[in-house]
């Protein structure tokens, strides 16, 4: 009985764990370029009595095995990359990235960090930042005297100055995807880190190199599904109740047992 209370238990722990990471996905859903997480699960070790291919009381050899588990534990947190929505938004600097592919940032002591949230804004220096104020890798600074900011599907981009009607080249937008995207590390602030696992950047303009190409005057939406993610959480509910059951079926059965002698 004691197996099955700490078997239930890890039950109940895992499935809490799954109903904190469906209510981040949740309380994320209007985040610009999120990308939704999905728990996944292990069963734990395994307690052999009786091994499979042993010879029985009558000579036959046994085709299974008696083996009891011992519960379940998180592994892994799967961050799944599929497209947001691109939705229009009015504003000439929000650049969504149409396929694959990450904008890179620096921040003030050098790192370059990664995100798929491409609203943009203007600094006072006319340098192109984050709504963090963390300015674009490699850095594009608009000159005071533009009139209109305009942002190619390559990445190119030009502006059109006080008195001319020609635009002008002033840098171009780079992205960065990585082999394993699964494996970056996210920050907060719609921000991730490159890390071992995700390899390193493979950096490009934007068609090339296996990147998306980039839409100007849109965002990327959110890919969390809420129908799927309320089912999760149905689901969820449903294992922790059932987990919680075996435990208070388990403590009967050990009250019934050490009331015995009575």
């Amino acid at each position: 009985m004691i197996r099955a209370l700490r078997s239930a238990a890890s039950g109940m722990y895992a499935q809490q764990l799954y109903i904190d990471t469906i209510a981040n996905n949740l309380s994320n859903v209007n985040t610009t370029g999120f990308k939704r997480a999905k728990m996944e699960f292990q069963d734990l070790v395994y307690q052999t009595l009786k091994g499979n291919g042993n010879t029985a009381e009558q000579g036959t050899i046994l085709p299974t095995e008696l083996q009891i588990g011992h519960g379940v534990r998180p592994i892994a947190i799967q961050r799944s990359f599929e497209q947001g929505n691109i939705l229009p938004s009015g504003n000439p600097l929000d650049v969504s990235i149409d396929g694959e592919g990450f904008f890179q940032v620096a921040k003030p002591d050098g790192t370059i960090l990664f995100t798929r949230d491409g609203s943009l804004k203007m600094s006072r220096d006319g340098a192109i930042v984050t709504s963090d104020g963390y300015p674009l890798e490699p850095a594009l600074t608009v000159p005071p005297d533009t009139t209109q900011v305009m942002i190619a599907r390559d990445g190119t981009v030009s502006v059109v100055l006080i008195g001319e009607t020609d635009p002008q080249t002033i840098g171009q937008i780079e992205l960065a995807r990585f082999i394993n995207p699964a494996g970056l590390s996210s920050l907060g602030q719609n921000l991730m880190k490159e890390t071992v696992a995700s390899g390193p950047p493979i950096v490009g303009s934007p068609g090339t190199e296996g990147m998306g190409q980039v839409s100007q005057g849109f965002l990327e939406s959110s890919n969390v599904q809420i129908v799927e993610e309320m089912v999760a959480m149905i689901v969820a509910q449903r294992a922790y109740e059932v987990a919680s059951k075996a435990i208070r079926t388990a403590e009967e059965m050990l009250s019934i047992a050490n009331n015995l002698k009575r």
